[in-house]
């Protein structure tokens, strides 16, 4: 994939993480409403990408809204869309889930039995609801020999004061109590998340681009889906993690605030 400049050329779609690339705990990073803007002005369709699936599409919109960032249901693509798609394909039904009420909610919407006492997966989210019951539950199924899926692989979610636990880091925890580590992880970086996308739009993957703040999750989706990396510092990833990344993203910003 060639470098890309911050005007954007050539591009007529982008696809955005939002937390560390869009806001930052329950603030707007600064100047990324102005670039929302900019996109809508030149005609690039967005649509905004989170692996963070502790929240419903619904309470996306209220978050988006309540930012003054207009969004419609089909804007936001989640990890937990990964996950049901995978768990439909898989013929699966009955599941106990590590997750919090709106994942839960998208999930038994979604036709899942989420509370299964005979579960044929243990599905882990980023569960902002967590307690004792659920990993202790969890364990048992695990120790049990009921597989294990997980909703995205990030280890923090990105905050004002420092990186989070996030799935990532539960999956470390249910490893060192039962050894079970998750057959199949959903979310980005699967390609799969943004290419059905791109192809139900009839675009061309090189005339798209991923930005987000993480290369493992956001430029490793990029590179697998043949679509441009832009890497934001303004969540994770630091200057000298780009320096030192042997995966170049095709640009580098401080922030979305330097693009358009």
């Amino acid at each position: 994939m060639g470098r890309l400049n911050t005007s954007l050329d050539g591009i007529d779609a982008v696809f955005l993480d939002l937390d560390g690339t869009i806001y930052l705990g329950g603030e707007p990073i600064e100047g990324a409403l102005e670039f929302l803007e900019r996109l809508k002005k030149n005609g690039i369709t967005r649509f905004f990408l989170s692996n963070n699936s502790s929240k419903s599409v619904s309470q996306y919109l209220s978050r988006l809204t309540s930012m003054g960032i207009d969004a419609e249901e089909e804007d936001v693509l989640l990890s937990t869309h990964d996950l049901l798609s995978w768990l439909e394909k898989m013929g699966v039904r009955d599941t106990y889930l590590v997750g919090t009420e709106g994942m839960r909610d998208m999930m038994e919407s979604a036709g899942f039995n989420t509370r299964s006492e005979s579960p044929e997966y243990v599905v882990l989210g980023y569960d902002t609801e967590i307690n004792y019951e659920k990993l202790s539950t969890a364990s048992i199924h695990l120790h049990k020999g009921v597989p294990m899926v997980a909703s995205h692989p990030d280890v923090v979610c990105p905050s004002p004061d420092g990186g989070l636990p996030d799935t990532g880091a539960y999956m470390d925890l249910f490893e060192a109590t039962t050894g079970v580590r998750p057959i199949h992880i959903c979310g980005k970086p699967n390609p799969g998340m943004i290419l059905h996308k791109v192809e139900e739009l009839g675009l061309s993957p090189e005339n798209c681009a991923m930005v987000g703040d993480r290369f493992y999750t956001d430029m490793e989706m990029a590179d697998r889906a043949g679509v441009h990396g832009i890497l934001v510092l303004s969540g994770e990833a630091t200057i000298l993690d780009a320096t030192e990344a042997s995966q170049k993203p095709s640009l580098v910003v401080d922030s979305v605030a330097s693009l358009l």
